[in-house]
């Protein structure tokens, strides 16, 4: 039997604004949609916990046995700032400061973003399409939304007209905002005189001279609009209906209104069962900017090379801290907290290393079975990875219970937690095995404590408790706990 089978996930919907049990359109089989990242610049660490948390919501539908189709699109199309109507292409942008041609850009910071992704060993999508590799599917839609009558072509640029559309359609219905009210509190400016509406969007812009990226279309030689790519791939690789479509919480208002717009025009079909947004990351308790310096990439937190935090953090450690948040919570980046989350993985590493050698006994004095079924329980509950993590720590005090003579647990309850502890651990977060990163250090480490342990315990033979006691003093002050238990004494790192 497969584990969707036995288990109910259910999903906060953010077109419901409700929790909605997760019902694929076909029995087995999920398709998901994610925003992936405009490639002109480094990937930041705001963009990788939207990434991951995507991550996650695909590792546990696979581990439930669904067959799941990922689709996460590379914008490598230049399109204009301030949501895709006026101001520069930042790909063109880049381009000149770096003095490259566009596609360069787009190579270079598409190889960082996927560096990025492997360190933090997130899985790759099923399909990663490319915004220039589907332009002839994007101005097949725009002439499906003209004959439809939703949209107008003005000096050769096409507009979505929301107006009309607003008149069959609930435009706003994602982000909550009624379109009287954008209205009323919208200015007219001078770059949307040739738009019917201050609302509505482009389709497709005409190219002035200077734009280096440009594609020839029926109404000009342009480029698409912001929101339209990924209404086309999303529709071409997963259909006009498929199960879940992901993205920041920024992307809202206005790029996924504007792609549902986008679909019922062009399909008169509502494209997305589940929409689901990740929120956002801030950096000592301020939100991350470049301009202000509140702003970390994520070589430079690995590496320790920045003056923010007091050391380096491995990729499997931030995102451990990241999955301490739920991911439609706000989470902030401290140096306070990163240095929490690191003892906090090891000791839960150290647990799970300990399984193997647990003495074991029947009956176990916990019921393993209904601690396995809470950790599932949490990830049904809309992916809730800090309830799951509050779950495995449960599971590293009946461990250190078990280590220490107080609790029991028969072998074959011992084999469902070690499995379980992995399934989670590895295969449902993806984090990394910490034990193999600086093995030499490890065993400096345990060599040292261990002839420390001798000492105490030569001292506490002599009664000589005030040499024992600061032995085992001294070692927690710097994060090193001495557990004593009927075979010896062992440590965990705090």
């Amino acid at each position: 039997m497969k584990g969707y089978e036995q288990q109910d996930v259910y999903i906060y919907n953010s077109l419901s604004k409700t929790k909605e049990k997760f019902v694929p359109l076909h029995a087995g089989a999920v398709g998901m949609y994610v925003c992936g990242p405009t490639v002109y610049s480094n990937v930041h660490m705001g963009n990788c916990r939207t990434f991951l948390s995507f991550d996650l919501v695909f590792r546990y539908l696979r581990h439930l046995g669904y067959t799941v189709r990922y689709v996460r699109n590379i914008t490598d199309a230049g399109h204009l700032e301030n949501d895709g109507e006026s101001g520069d292409d930042p790909i063109l942008k880049k381009a000149r400061i770096e003095k490259l041609e566009p596609m360069e850009v787009v190579q270079k910071y598409t190889v960082d973003f996927h560096t990025i992704m492997a360190q933090f060993n997130a899985l790759p999508p099923s399909i990663e399409p490319t915004a220039t590799g589907h332009i002839i599917e994007q101005i097949q839609i725009v002439e499906k939304i003209i004959a439809q009558g939703y949209a107008y072509e003005k000096n050769g640029s096409v507009y979505f007209d929301v107006v009309k559309f607003n008149e069959e359609h609930a435009y706003g219905k994602l982000s909550g905002r009624k379109l009287e009210d954008m209205i009323t509190n919208t200015r007219e400016l001078a770059a949307q005189s040739e738009k019917k509406n201050p609302q509505d969007f482009a389709l497709w812009k005409k190219a002035e001279p200077q734009h280096i990226m440009r594609w020839p279309s029926p109404w000009s030689d342009g480029f698409p609009g912001w929101h339209l790519e990924c209404t086309a791939m999303s529709t071409k690789y997963l259909g006009n209906q498929f199960d879940i479509h992901g993205g920041g919480m920024d992307l809202k208002f206005p790029h996924h209104e504007c792609e549902i717009a986008q679909a019922e025009a062009s399909t008169q079909q509502t494209p997305v069962n589940y929409w689901m947004h990740a929120n956002m990351l801030t950096l000592n308790s301020k939100k991350m900017s470049k301009s202000t310096g509140n702003n970390i990439l994520p070589n430079e937190l690995f590496s320790g090379n920045n003056d923010i935090l007091s050391k380096a953090f491995s990729p499997t450690v931030a995102k451990f801290f990241m999955y301490q948040a739920h991911y439609r919570s706000i989470l902030d980046f401290s140096n306070e907290a990163l240095l929490a989350s690191e003892k906090g993985f090891h000791r839960m590493m150290e647990a799970y290393h300990a399984i193997d050698a647990l003495p074991t006994s029947a009956p176990s004095s916990t019921s393993i079975s209904e601690w396995r079924q809470s950790c599932y329980d949490a990830m049904n509950d809309d992916f809730n990875s800090p309830i799951l993590i509050a779950q495995l720590f449960e599971g590293v005090k009946f461990i250190n219970a078990v280590k220490d003579g107080s609790a029991t647990i028969s072998e074959a309850d011992k084999k469902m937690l070690k499995e379980t502890m992995r399934d989670f651990i590895f295969d449902v977060m993806g984090l990394e095995d910490a034990s193999n990163e600086g093995s030499e250090v490890t065993e400096k480490l345990n060599g040292a404590v261990a002839l420390l342990i001798e000492l105490r315990n030569r001292a506490r033979a002599n009664k000589d408790f005030d040499t024992s006691d600061r032995i085992r003093d001294e070692l927690a002050a710097v994060g090193i706990q001495l557990n004593d238990g009927k075979e010896g004494t062992s440590f965990s790192l705090n």
